[in-house]
C-alpha cells in the first residue's frame, strides 16, 4: 500500500514495476516543529504518514510505504507553495545556489516491523533570469511542489547538476525504498 496522494510517487513505483494494491492519502499535520531541522522533519513526516495509514486500517496487516520530500536551503525548510508569491520567493532563494532535497522513507511490514531511510540529494540550480522565473511561475507547475519546482518538468532547464538520487528529487528514492521493502521480506509479485 502506498501512503501518499502524490501522483509522482505512484508513477515512480509503476516505472519499476510495482503496482500498489491500494493508495491511501495520509492525514498528518505537516507543520515543522519549532527549531526542527530539515533531516529530522523529513523522517518524522514519512514515519507519521505510514503510522497514520496503519492506524486508519485498524492495525490490519499490510505492507505500507510512505515518504516525504523536503527541500532545504541551509537549515531552512522550503514550503510547498500554493500561491505565486511563495513560489517566487522559493525560486529567488534557490536561484544560483546549491540546495538539498531530503527524502524520508518509511516501510511498515505486516508483522509490525519497520524500516526507515533518509536520502539526501544535492541539487545545483542555475541563476534564473527574470524572464525564466516569470515563465515558470506562469506555468503553475510549482503549485504544491516542495521548494516550488518540479525537476521532472520545465524546471529541468534550471538544474545543470545533481549529486545523488534523481528519483529522490522527483519524490521517492526508488533504490532505497525498494531495498527497505525487500529487507523486510517483501517479494516482487509474480
Amino acid at each position: 500500500m502506498l501512503a501518499s496522494s502524490s501522483p509522482r510517487r505512484l508513477a515512480l513505483l509503476r516505472q519499476v514495476g510495482i503496482e500498489p494494491d491500494r493508495i491511501e492519502a495520509p492525514e498528518v499535520d505537516e507543520t515543522p516543529r519549532r527549531r526542527e531541522q530539515p533531516r529530522a522533519y523529513a523522517q518524522r513526516l514519512a514515519r507519521a504518514k505510514a503510522e497514520a495509514v496503519r492506524d486508519r486500517l485498524g492495525g490490519s496487516p499490510a505492507w505500507i510505504l510512505a515518504a516525504d520530500t523536503v527541500v532545504a536551503c541551509g537549515r531552512r525548510i522550503l514550503p510547498k507553495p500554493e500561491d505565486r508569491a511563495t513560489a517566487a520567493a522559493c525560486l529567488d532563494l534557490l536561484s544560483g545556489r546549491r540546495h538539498r532535497v531530503l527524502g524520508g522513507v518509511c516501510v511498515l511490514a505486516p508483522d509490525g516491523r519497520s524500516a526507515e531511510r533518509l536520502v539526501t540529494t544535492i541539487v545545483r540550480m542555475k541563476r534564473l533570469s527574470s524572464d525564466e522565473r516569470e515563465r515558470y511561475l506562469d506555468s503553475e507547475e510549482w503549485r504544491g511542489k516542495a521548494g516550488g519546482y518540479a525537476i521532472q518538468g520545465r524546471a529541468a532547464l534550471f538544474v545543470p547538476a545533481i549529486n545523488g538520487s534523481y528519483s529522490n528529487v522527483v519524490g521517492l528514492p526508488l533504490v532505497e525504498a525498494v531495498a527497505l521493502l525487500v529487507g523486510l521480506g517483501w517479494r516482487w509479485p509474480g
